[in-house]
């Protein structure tokens, strides 16, 4: 078939306009009124050439940008490999729009060492500079950001040319090309910052828990571990730009190398922490040697980057190799110590397939073999948190396991509770609250068979077993004050108390201990005493007698004196002075500071020799300064001490009392039925026994929670005595169901009274928030609970 020229001419014109239409909307961004969008990728609009060490200016590349041999980006973040080349981009935008619009433009990696956009305007040929990068200064950045980020204003009607050029000092370059409007620039770094704070923060923390139990238990394990997760996390502050932000934003050699430094201490680290903790060194020695093969050849890559410049475009390369040898033998060692079938923690194995899972990822986004987006661009982050999650849980086995091995328990409890204050209150509360358990049937008991028997012999043993569940109740309290004082939950209480028959009552219990060691014990009291103190009767009487023990105690022979001295003051107060004096072993002037210390006696022999906690003066100090109190200590070596403590109370007067028949000791609830809900066998006997002699009294009984919201719906309860940690359904998950109607709507507001040993503030602000109305603490006194029940039923 044969054209005509005229046929030729317009069917090559129609070619030619056929490319330039679509070669322009290959090149060209539009910006429509009906379709300006809030984020977008452009990489389809952009063309990138790689012009090798050639340093071109912007004249050169405007001119012969064509000639560059450009080829077109086909995903949103091109890998363009591990190189120190210089690469341009264009790319052009068009604005048909009657509105000026104003775009945050993101492109390259942060660490990415210079990033230059050229903004050529189409009407006016004139060139806007804009510069970032992590080899200049911080603040000569044209915009302030952590990431590369420029923004650009784009006029009405306008059309600009973008230039970008791009240069690495051998790490891989990532040519991303990302708008974004305001409010979703906004939006996007709000989301970042949050799950950067979260990562971050979680990395924080486990560091500094895992040092502290480093100083405590002093295992090489815990101290890897910490160092390994400060520098991983290191590592992602520094990729993410924010250590060339905040920590070297002057630039210079040691900015430039950041990221490889400590990428290889990383990697580096993480073979060590898995090494000590998998115990390779016990259970392969050939695996140990290629752990310490591994060590050389990261140390060899690190002095290279400081002593051969020439191999750094290498190194990038060689540490993302050196990390996956890194992976590849730690999944190895673990394969190996499961064929050999050697211990190994299964969180941790977990914890390290994360790991692996999430730095493959990493690397294989690094080389440009898997699609990028905010998960392969995080995932290092990503498998390094869900890392240490599992890492830490695996570390709670670690110190069984260290426990176990060294049976020194009390050693490392004692070493941990020094450095984690809150670890050592939650300890002591703890063993405070599971003593009181046994006491509470021990002092019932002994008053059940005291009142029981006639011999005398057996009174006695009786008296002494009861002396001794005091003493030993006493120092459990001490424990549960030191406790409550540590957490600063020690509060005081303000009611009418006899301070006269408080200190009589005292005064006896302290001749009896006296005249077991054959002491003078003398007793004075002098001024005008008034009718009724206002203040906490229970912490005066345990400052009295916490400083008469230590008297008592630390005087073998010669004498004991209790003095209490009132002074009325106007405004309806008195000052109360109790000055106790003994000629015991004295104190010696330099430790004369350390006296009102917790866990403090005079010298350490004492402690064998005289025996206690060391609690009681330091209890005894907080509570005089809690009542804005002074205590006045002055001491002789071998010749006594003299304690005065000097307190202000309110004074009110007695109500007339009015005449009341004495009423014998009978307990009678008229037929009422109570509900012991208690998990402890021990604790319902003591129930039982206190009970077994009370009148018209029917008691029910139930093991757990659950079984006591059961009881309540088939039987006619009058009152419930609640314990609170129990299986199945504690006490404070029972009373919430009664209160909610679970066990009917007729004991929605049956009486409750909680009857616990555990007895921080916490727990008593518990119980009335969850509705109960009483609360009682084990050891249980007959008279207390019966007085409990009567006020309620």
């Amino acid at each position: 078939m044969r054209f005509s020229k005229t046929t030729i001419k317009y069917n090559f014109l129609f070619v030619f306009f056929f490319l330039l239409f679509f070669a322009n909307t290959y090149a060209q961004y539009v910006f429509k009124n009906n379709e300006l969008p809030k984020k977008i990728s452009l990489h389809q609009y952009v063309a990138v050439a790689d012009v090798g060490q050639r340093d071109l200016d912007i004249e050169f590349i405007k001119k012969h940008f064509a000639s560059l041999n450009a080829k077109q980006l086909k995903t949103e973040s091109d890998d363009l490999g591990f190189t120190q080349n210089n690469f341009w981009a264009k790319l052009e935008l068009q604005n048909t729009t009657e509105s000026n619009l104003r775009y945050y433009l993101e492109t390259a990696r942060p660490i990415t060492d210079l990033v230059e956009l050229y903004i050529v305007d189409a009407a006016s040929g004139q060139i806007t500079k804009l510069v970032s990068g992590d080899k200049m200064p911080y603040h000569e950045r044209t915009f302030d950001n952590h990431k590369t980020i420029f923004k650009i204003n784009i006029k009405s009607k306008s059309q600009l040319t973008l230039f970008l050029h791009l240069k690495s000092d051998g790490e891989v370059v990532k040519m991303p090309v990302l708008l974004y409007d305001a409010d979703q620039f906004i939006e996007t770094a709000t989301d970042e910052q949050m799950f950067f704070g979260i990562f971050f923060g979680v990395l924080m923390i486990t560091a500094i828990i895992y040092f502290f139990f480093f100083i405590g238990l002093r295992d090489s394990t815990f101290l890897y571990y910490t160092l390994y997760v400060v520098f991983v996390g290191l590592l992602q502050f520094a990729l993410d730009g924010y250590f060339y932000k905040y920590i070297t934003p002057s630039g210079g050699w040691f900015s430039n190398h950041a990221v490889l430094f400590i990428a290889i201490l990383a990697v580096l680290l993480s073979g060590k922490y898995s090494e000590v903790f998998l115990k390779i060194k016990i259970h392969s020695k050939r695996i140990y040697f290629l752990f310490n093969v591994a060590y050389v050849l990261l140390i060899v890559l690190f002095l290279c980057i400081i002593f051969i410049p020439a191999v750094l475009i290498y190194c990038y390369v060689l540490v993302n190799v050196f990390t996956l040898m890194y992976l590849f033998l730690i999944v190895f060692t673990i394969s190996y110590l499961y064929y050999k079938k050697k211990p190994v923690d299964t969180l941790f194995s977990i914890g390290i397939f994360f790991l692996i899972l999430g730095f493959i990822v990493f690397i294989l986004h690094n080389f440009g073999l898997v699609a990028s987006n905010f998960f392969t661009q995080n995932s290092s982050k990503l498998g390094t948190g869900l890392e240490v999650i599992f890492l830490s849980l695996s570390m709670s086995n670690l110190i069984r396991n260290l426990k176990n091995e060294k049976n020194e328990l009390n050693r490392i409890a004692l070493a941990r509770s020094e450095e984690m204050n809150d670890l050592k209150s939650y300890f002591l509360s703890n063993i405070s609250h599971e003593l009181r358990t046994p006491l509470n049937a021990i002092t019932n008991l002994i008053d059940s068979i005291s009142n029981e028997v006639k011999d005398k012999k057996v009174i006695k043993n009786c008296k002494i077993i009861k002396y001794s569940s005091h003493s030993l109740l006493s120092s459990v309290n001490d424990i549960l004050d030191f406790s409550k004082i540590e957490k600063g939950e020690l509060q005081l209480e303000k009611a009418p108390f006899d301070l006269l028959k408080m200190v009589k009552s005292i005064k006896k219990n302290a001749q009896r201990r006296a005249k077991d060691k054959e002491l003078d014990f003398q007793f004075t009291k002098s001024g005008t005493f008034p009718d009724l103190l206002i203040g906490d009767e229970n912490r005066l009487s345990q400052i009295i007698n916490n400083v008469l023990s230590n008297a008592i105690k630390f005087t073998s022979k010669g004498y004991v004196k209790f003095d209490v001295e009132m002074q009325i003051k106007e405004n309806h107060q008195a000052d109360l002075i109790l000055t106790v004096s003994d000629s015991g072993v004295g104190i010696l002037k330099d430790k004369m500071d350390r006296i009102f210390d917790s866990f403090s006696q005079n010298k350490i022999d004492n402690k064998r020799k005289f025996g206690g906690l060391g609690l009681g003066l330091y209890i005894v100090k907080t509570l005089v300064d809690m009542q804005n109190g002074i205590v006045d200590m002055q001491s002789t070596v071998g010749v006594g001490t003299i304690c005065k403590i000097t307190l202000t109370f309110d004074v009110i007067e007695r109500p007339e009392a009015k005449i009341i028949a004495a009423e014998s000791e009978v307990y009678d609830l008229g037929g009422k039925t109570i509900l012991v809900v208690e998990d402890n066998s021990i604790n319902q006997m003591v129930i039982k026994m206190i009970t077994k002699k009370w009148l018209n009294t029917s008691v029910l009984y139930a093991n757990n929670g659950q079984e006591g919201v059961d009881a309540l719906k088939s039987n006619a309860i009058d009152i419930v005595l609640m314990d609170l940690q129990m299986p199945v359904m504690d006490g404070y998950e029972a009373t919430i169901a009664i209160r909610n109607g679970e066990a009917g709507s007729q004991n929605t507001n049956i009486p409750i009274i909680a009857v616990t040993a555990d007895v921080m503030e916490g727990t008593k602000l518990r119980v009335v928030e969850i509705g109960m109305n009483n609360y009682l603490s084990k050891p249980i006194k007959k008279e207390t609970l019966y007085q409990a029940i009567k006020e309620l039923v």
